[in-house]
């Protein structure tokens, strides 16, 4: 028998660098607390069937129709009920024993599995920060009418919601987000001009997926992670601001009305914030390191280049603009970004085409969701075409 106690967590992306962490999570936890309910991947099927055959998950869900026929032979007999498509992500998100559900697709394409979990008012585990930077007030409406619970993964949003414990959302007078800086800290615009792929994909304290990546060494992961907290907190544009803080332990900070900051600190490691999201209130001894503060360290804080990395700019334009904003920022920068991964843009052309996007989107202040979708799709037709 289970412990009454034990969460049915469903992980939305599983094969991902996220979905792994997250699965390495419910590993040590050995079924004291956590189950992996339902698993879904899109075209990683053979993945999948590895993760589905060490967990025995009650469902897996494959995206892909290419992989649905292999991964339905290879599970066949092992009590693991396969589905295909976003009605399968649906069932598992809403099934009536799914408690947690890990939203960790990349991507607009996360959108909709969260939207689901939260239409069944369930607790969503929220790594997937472009559904609040697509549609964050209709999603923060969503979870109010359906009393569903959002809570963070990024590991700056987790450590915001962490150091708001320390007073009343009134007593706030602002948020910094930390940046890492990328693996380009300290570079002009004239030496990325030329910069690789493989370059732009050397993290120097993240192990992520190439998306976020490269997000990272432009700095648009720091501008969607502003528009993100923003719609997650409820806080005004001129309450965030972001600092770069190499060395990554201290995830975010915030600063109250009397002077006080409180920040949250630990080894740069997801497992801490998606353990945090499976377990809270409650928390318990995890896998990650601990952060030994008895050895000799330095911390270090700078301004961010704003000249030279230009897409952090657009964030804090968008987290103001609101309306179908996010939405085109959002599509432009995944369209640019696979366009560069395959080298048909350069490195600094990702962030202008982002910028010809927003300048020339049909914006709408007020957008319903299907809105949402045609400007998603707009933008990325446009950068599809969109020449250097």
């Amino acid at each position: 028998m289970p412990p009454a106690d034990q969460q049915n967590v469903v992980i939305l992306g599983s094969t991902g660098s996220v979905g792994r962490s997250a699965l390495s999570v419910v590993e040590h936890d050995g079924g004291a607390r956590l189950r992996a309910y339902g698993l879904s991947a899109h075209s990683k099927w053979s993945r999948l069937v590895d993760q589905a055959r060490a967990f025995q998950p009650r469902f897996v869900t494959v995206t892909d129709p290419a992989s649905l026929a292999e991964i339905d032979g290879e599970l066949r007999g092992t009590g693991v009920e396969v589905l295909a498509g976003r009605d399968g992500v649906a069932r598992m998100v809403s099934d009536p024993a799914t408690d947690r559900v890990l939203t960790a697709i990349v991507g607009a394409a996360g959108l909709e599995g969260t939207w689901a979990a939260l239409e069944a008012g369930k607790t969503v585990a929220l790594a997937n920060k472009e559904t609040l930077v697509v549609a964050g007030p209709l999603v923060m409406d969503l979870a109010r009418r359906r009393n569903a619970t959002i809570l963070p993964v990024d590991s700056e949003h987790s450590a915001i919601f962490q150091a708001l414990a320390a007073g009343r959302p009134k007593e706030v007078r602002r948020v910094i987000l930390t940046s890492s800086g990328g693996p380009f800290r300290g570079k002009t615009a004239r030496e990325l001009a030329q910069v690789t792929p493989e370059e732009a994909l050397r993290h120097p304290t993240w192990k992520m997926g190439p998306k976020i990546s490269i997000d990272s060494a432009t700095m648009m992961n720091k501008a969607l992670e502003v528009i993100e907290a923003r719609w997650l907190f409820g806080l005004e544009p001129d309450q965030i601001e972001v600092v770069v803080h190499p060395e990554s332990i201290v995830h975010s900070m915030v600063e109250f009305v009397d002077g006080s900051v409180v920040a949250q600190l630990s080894p740069p490691d997801m497992r801490l914030p998606i353990q945090l999201a499976f377990t809270y209130p409650d928390r318990v001894a995890g896998p990650c390191p601990l952060l030994d503060l008895t050895r000799a360290m330095a911390l270090h804080f700078e301004p961010p280049d704003r000249e030279t990395f230009q897409a952090l700019d657009l964030g804090f334009e968008v987290m103001k603009r609101a309306g179908t904003a996010g939405a085109a920022l959002n599509a432009a920068n995944e369209a640019a970004v696979a366009r560069f991964l395959t080298g048909e843009i350069g490195f600094l052309d990702i962030s202008r085409a982002c910028r010809s996007i927003l300048d020339h989107h049909p914006f709408d202040p007020r957008p319903s969701l299907d809105a949402l979708w045609r400007v998603d799709a707009w933008a990325r037709q446009e950068v599809a075409r969109w020449k250097i």
